[in-house]
């Protein structure tokens, strides 16, 4: 006979229910989870395991290159190299902003070293800072550091912002 967990003990995390004592809610509202990183969809978007259930994350403050963009495959395989098949810490508002229109979680991922994703992909001159969303000094000042040293993409004559490459 299975056991019935009570209803409460549960809480709606985008489409997926889990465990209202898994969550660490810090001082500024910020949603603190540990995840396992199992697939690299492309250079700001991955798809990590939570209680069993896969979650599409999509990293805060960055835009990578699409695939069939120049960069994108370089991109994709940098976040790669950096996550697949660890333990992150992810910190997200936790609030209802904190979705895309594609119900991905909107989240800054952190390393178990304290290395921050978002961060290194813009270090390595594989994303933009994406200032539509995000209006970071800090992630403007790590984008204008690689295109000055024409890091990653930046080394490209005419780089094609992923936002004008969609249309």
């Amino acid at each position: 006979m299975r056991k019935l967990i009570p209803l409460f003990s549960f809480l709606f995390f985008g489409n997926y229910i889990v465990p209202a004592s898994s969550q660490k809610a810090s001082p500024t509202n910020q949603l603190l989870l540990k995840v396992k990183i199992i697939g690299i969809k492309d250079g700001d978007t991955v798809e990590v395991l939570y209680y069993q259930l896969p979650m599409t994350l999509r990293l805060e403050h960055i835009d990578a290159p699409e695939k069939k963009q120049a960069f994108g495959t370089v991109s994709k395989q940098k976040l790669a190299a950096l996550a697949f098949g660890k333990t992150v810490t992810i910190i997200s508002n936790g609030k209802k902003g904190s979705y895309d229109s594609r119900g991905r979680m909107i989240a800054e991922i952190f390393l178990e070293n304290k290395v921050c994703l978002n961060k290194e992909m813009l270090k390595s001159g594989l994303a933009w800072h994406y200032k539509r969303y995000s209006s970071s000094i800090e992630y403007a000042q790590l984008e204008n550091s690689a295109r000055k040293n024409k890091i990653g993409l930046w080394a490209d004559k005419n780089p094609v912002a992923p936002w004008d490459f969609r249309k």
